[in-house]
């Protein structure tokens, strides 16, 4: 077949066995395949299998990239099979397709070379799925598959934590920034002009941003020189409908809900524009949002109960409990200072060391 003959030939010639990559798309796919071809080196060694909507999420076409759109399922699942087999290692980009989970837990002697980039979704699932059967039936799946994987990767020790609590999980901790989403882009930190205060709340129109009960207590601020932005073009657009209405009855002209997409330049220039930052998960969600308004100085409140909150405390950045909400914007003392931290901590030569320690080391 063609795609066999696309994924499955240059292991010989290279002279070692292949990286797979096993892929949820998402939007920070293609800038993490465009980095491994360009900062890791010998990325003909690398094969990528990317599962899910290609349309929504596009990709380049290159030799060693296989979409599920070009496949029948059995041609899918016979290329998995393939391409897991010859593997010397497999990167899991997520954790949330049925199907590589089954593929793996019927060969349990992969797991041992698996590499799960644990995403937050993927993890806490365990916690926020509805108990339907499907989702016993899942869950006996994934633990069993979870608890054998050789090699756990975060740069947040608090998510291998409850992956080892809540699954038994054995594996190996290698931290990891894992996309360039998580990479500060030195953009500087602007100067406030004074006046309105900026305020954003959430990173998508996903229920888990938890936006009413902060709108509730943005409320109370109405009077003051605020306005408030909400991204809702990414995620259940119903319920980011509910919350543009909701925000206009509690906030009038001082809410804007953001409901087209916006492109990487232009979305980085909204966050540099904002003053200070609501991110009201329940898990650990939006840290890409998070690391560049700490990087650009801006005021980020969290919940203090959630493993995001632990990994930014313990790097000394000064982040805010969301149960004490006041819209004010940051000294600019305590700015530079999270600036500094996050430029050394989150930059693309920290992200480049880590990927090749992953694809290289034992």
């Amino acid at each position: 077949m063609a795609m066999s003959s696309a994924l499955g030939t240059a292991a010989a010639s290279i002279g070692t066995r292949p990286i797979l990559h096993i892929v949820t798309l998402d939007k920070f796919i293609a800038p993490f395949i465009d980095f491994v071809e360009q900062e890791c080196g010998d990325f003909d060694r690398h094969r990528f299998i990317c599962l899910g909507d290609s349309q929504r999420y596009p990709l380049r076409q290159r030799p060693n990239v296989l979409l599920e759109a070009g496949l029948t399922p059995w041609q899918l699942r016979l290329e998995l099979l393939r391409a897991t087999n010859r593997a010397d290692r497999i990167i899991l980009h997520g954790l949330f397709d049925e199907r590589a989970v089954r593929l793996l837990a019927l060969q349990p002697w992969l797991l041992a070379r698996c590499y799960w980039m644990i995403w937050g979704g993927d993890l806490y699932w365990y916690r926020s799925a509805p108990r339907t059967w499907a989702w016993r039936r899942n869950e006996f799946l994934r633990e069993f598959v979870i608890r054998r994987l050789g090699h756990l990767v975060s740069y947040i020790e608090g998510d291998v934590a409850r992956a080892r609590e809540w699954y038994g999980a054995r594996g190996r901790y290698r931290e990891c920034l894992m996309y360039t989403s998580n990479v500060y882009r030195h953009a500087g930190m602007p100067p406030r002009s004074g006046g309105t205060i900026n305020i954003l709340v959430g990173n998508s129109a996903d229920p888990t941003n938890e936006h009413l009960e902060v709108l509730r207590k943005l409320a109370a601020h109405r009077d003051a020189d605020i306005k408030v932005f909400a991204p809702l073009s990414y995620g259940d657009l119903e319920y980011g409908r509910a919350i543009a209405q909701e925000g206009r009855r509690l906030l009038g002209e001082k809410f804007v809900a953001l409901t087209d997409f916006m492109r990487p330049d232009d979305y980085l220039g909204l966050l540099r524009e904002m003053d200070v930052a609501v991110f009201n998960h329940r898990r650990q969600q939006g840290m890409g949002n998070i690391i560049t308004l700490l990087g650009l100085g801006k005021k980020v409140f969290l919940r203090s109960d959630i493993s995001t909150w632990e990994f930014l405390q313990g790097l000394q950045l000064a982040v805010f409990d969301v149960a004490g909400l006041d819209p004010v914007p940051l000294d600019e003392d305590t700015a530079r200072a999270n600036t500094k931290i996050v430029a050394e901590r989150f930059s693309a030569d920290v992200l480049r060391a880590q990927l090749r320690s992953l694809f290289e080391s034992p």
